[in-house]
């Protein structure tokens, strides 16, 4: 029968706030006083005779062992801090001092919980953690990486990914995830049975205990990880709605997230709710910066700048493969737009540009340079055959019929072609060869493919 054999002779210790602890030379508590059942959640009887470290949590357990190494070698420990698990499941925060008893051949303790100091200190720091990475983070993914680094600090946050809502699209996206034993989920529609489209959709903060049972009603599956996991997911509440959820999960079954584990990740959550919608912005003015606003595909700028940075790539490498050059002007289209009107062509220029998308590879880039000309650049062409074969199935493509706004359209490209190095090695002469061909295509009919002739054949380029 377990008994507390080493109880001191009055009950004057049950009064403390703090709790006395003495383990034996096994490791095992031998006698806990009353406050420990308010700070473990275990009544005393329940603790004595079990190893002290089985309630310690799992993440702490190796610094706890190395801290009973030195007071077992006579050094005092005044203020060693760890963290124990509840009978509940919640995580607390206790502070020690602790000696050995060389009489006794014990270790005697006093432990204090200190969770709530913990608590108000965490959000604070995290306040200022989360201040320095929003200014140091480049862009969304480096700022996520930040917060997980927080993260693991204040919670059981090992597992963490962040998802986020594209209300255009109706598409939930995972930019960030972390998970053990799986990888990021796919893009997912709001209506998903997704636990973390829930929580965007709602609004709410979700906690999901461990084995709680699959199928089980209100109970989706996991976007990460394992059912018998704790998930716990909070929302990014913007002033315009919820743009996204962040979310946490732990394979530890015996530590469960609690109520302040949801207040400690909303507080994160609502501190860089802002800085996302900063950083999205700031991706966004950079985008339209660079991309034609009708068709979405890079704008001249951008083009030109792919361009020569492929051309200096090919340049290092001076070996194959090489890069091919297309410009295209689409026959007819002027005709479409003054017998159909402009929306119509406007229409016809986007359908044209998605099917010049889906000819090539996304090693390359198709750009739109001004009204119906597009700019395409193949990478790592290793003969020319084959720029002529993706030119090829570009004009057959685009020959196809357009169905917009109840019209069927007709229309055909003229495309020009130039090669590097065969053609030069400088990108504005590249742009003025194939931009030569493509007009001796269009004198010859329009709706074929027509290679640069040799450079001193060209005529002088329009001004």
């Amino acid at each position: 029968m377990k008994t507390n054999s080493h109880a001191p002779p009055s009950n004057l210790m049950d009064l403390l706030l703090d709790a006395v602890c003495v383990v034996d030379t096994r490791g095992c508590f031998a006698f806990i006083s009353a406050a420990g059942e308010r700070i473990f959640g275990y009544t005393p009887e329940e603790m004595v005779g079990r190893p002290m470290i089985d309630f310690v949590f799992h993440e702490d357990r190796a610094k706890t062992l190395q801290a009973v190494d030195g007071i077992l070698d006579g050094h005092l420990q005044p203020h060693f801090e760890n963290r124990y698990v509840r009978k509940d499941g919640q995580v607390v925060h206790i502070m020690w001092s602790a000696r050995w008893s060389e009489a006794d051949q014990v270790r005697v303790a006093v432990a204090r919980d200190i969770t709530e100091r913990m608590h108000a200190d965490t959000l604070q720091a995290a306040l200022y953690a989360i201040s320095d990475a929003a200014h140091a983070a480049e862009d969304l993914v480096a700022l996520f990486q930040q917060i997980h680094h927080i993260l693991v600090e204040l919670l059981p946050a090992a597992n963490f990914f962040v998802a986020l809502y594209d209300k255009n699209k109706d598409e939930l996206t995972f930019p960030y995830a972390v998970d053990e034993y799986g990888e990021a989920p796919g893009p997912q529609k709001l209506d998903s049975t997704a636990l973390s489209a829930e929580v965007v959709r709602t609004g709410q903060a979700l906690l999901v205990p461990p084995n709680s049972g699959e199928g089980l009603p209100g109970r989706p599956p996991s976007d990460v990880g394992r059912d018998s996991s704790n998930w716990l997911g909070v929302p990014l509440c913007a002033k315009n709605g919820v743009i996204g959820a962040l979310v946490v999960q732990s394979d530890c079954a015996e530590a469960r997230y609690t109520n302040k584990d949801i207040e400690l990740l909303q507080f994160v959550a609502d501190q860089i709710t802002p800085v996302i919608e900063r950083k999205q912005m700031e991706v966004w003015l950079q985008h339209i910066a660079q991309h034609d606003p009708l068709t979405d595909l890079p704008n001249r700028e951008l083009f030109h700048d792919r361009l020569q940075t492929a051309l200096r790539w090919a340049e290092r490498n001076q070996t194959p493969p090489q890069l091919a050059l297309l410009y295209l002007d689409l026959d007819k289209f002027k005709q479409v737009n003054d017998t159909l009107g402009h929306p119509v062509g406007d229409l016809l220029l986007q359908e044209a540009a998605r099917r010049l998308s889906q000819c090539v590879r996304n090693s390359d880039t198709v750009g739109r340079v001004g009204g119906d000309e597009f700019l395409v650049l193949l990478n790592g062409i290793t003969l020319p055959e084959q720029a002529l074969s993706i030119a090829e199935k570009i004009r057959v493509a685009l020959g196809h019929p357009f169905e917009l706004a109840g019209h069927k359209v007709h229309i055909s490209p003229s495309i020009g072609v130039a090669l590097y190095p065969e053609h030069g090695d400088d990108y504005k002469q590249l742009i003025r060869y194939a931009d030569e061909a493509m007009y001796a295509a269009k004198k010859s009919g329009g709706n074929r493919v027509q290679v640069t002739s040799s450079p001193s054949m060209l005529n002088t380029p329009k001004s």
